[in-house]
């Protein structure tokens, strides 16, 4: 392995933790039950939740992927940091819509599995984190999030 490659790996391996942490608290405790509640609406009040909540959950992700190419003298570009930023906001913008997420769900086979724990229509029988949307919503942010931290530690580099 040449020193470059060893310089990503290493650069991967500590970037990917930082943005699933960053991730965690962003999504969890940054976000506003405001935004949560609203980011999925089909019209600009949705829109709009959704940007305020992609943008406060980038500037965390940043900050934290920031502090550790800096504290840990990581082997990062600045194209390399942008894109990976850019890679993880946009995506996440598009699954937090919800209705998007849904429907690939359904393309792909599993809506059953996205309505799982979900309350029955009309009811609120079941407000929970323990639906099979969440479950898909956040194994389709950690999938993006592993996505972001191979282009920042690969894109620029030597």
């Amino acid at each position: 392995m040449s020193i470059g490659n060893l310089d990503a790996a290493v650069t991967f391996a500590a970037v990917l933790p930082s943005l699933l942490v960053a991730h965690n608290v962003a999504d969890h405790w940054v976000q506003t039950s405001h935004q949560a509640g609203h980011k999925h609406l089909r019209n600009w009040v949705g829109r709009w939740n959704c940007f305020k909540h992609v943008a406060t959950y980038t500037a965390v992700t940043a900050l934290v992927v920031a502090l550790v190419w800096a504290l840990l003298g990581l082997a990062i570009t600045p194209v390399g940091f942008v894109l990976g930023q850019v890679v993880s906001a946009v995506t996440h913008y598009w699954a937090d819509r919800r209705f998007t997420l849904a429907r690939l769900a359904a393309i792909s086979g599993n809506a059953g599995f996205y309505r799982l724990g979900a309350p029955r229509h009309g009811h609120d029988d079941n407000p929970s984190l323990g639906t099979g949307a969440y479950a898909l919503d956040q194994s389709w942010h950690w999938l993006w999030l592993f996505v972001a931290a191979l282009l920042t530690a690969v894109v620029g580099g030597a």
